[in-house]
């Protein structure tokens, strides 16, 4: 008695995996899985973004940037008004080398930039800025007579 066996390759389910596809009705555990394959892309890595603390005394808005690994000279600060403006210049290079030979080599350059507003205006006169250890500290210090009003709704 012969049996007839139906013979299905073992990667006939197998799909690309696809990180920007949107199927709004691919499971929760679907996405998960496909959510923890992201690390072995590995050449996609992005640049992280800028990292800050703000911290609020009566005269002044104090700001920590991280920017490792930046120099100094490629990080520009603007101030407009309550606006704060952070640019960085980045720029890395990898190489890997197997047994003498260059085996890998990735660069990237690219530039970092983080905007935010803060709830009073910044006396541009008095701003200070220092660069030490990765860390962009600001000290911004608040402008006289720009305190903001409540209104009464009639």
């Amino acid at each position: 008695m012969a049996r007839n066996l139906v013979r299905t390759s073992p990667f006939a389910d197998i799909s690309r995996f696809d990180p920007f596809r949107l199927d709004p009705l691919r499971s929760i555990d679907e996405l998960m899985r496909d959510l923890t394959m992201l690390p072995a892309l590995g050449g996609l890595e992005t640049e992280p973004g800028i990292r800050l603390d703000v911290e609020e005394t009566e005269q002044e808005f104090m700001v920590k940037a991280d920017l490792p690994g930046i120099k100094k000279e490629d990080i520009k600060v603007a101030i407009d008004g309550n606006l704060v403006t952070i640019e960085a210049q980045t720029a890395t290079e990898t190489e890997e080398k197997l047994a003498g030979r260059l085996v890998r080599r990735e660069r990237y350059a690219g530039q970092q930039y983080r905007r935010f507003s803060l709830p009073q205006d910044i006396d541009d006169k008095g701003a200070a800025a220092s660069y030490d250890n990765g860390v962009l500290s600001l000290k911004l210090p608040k402008k006289s007579g720009s305190v903001g009003k409540t209104l009464a709704i009639k």
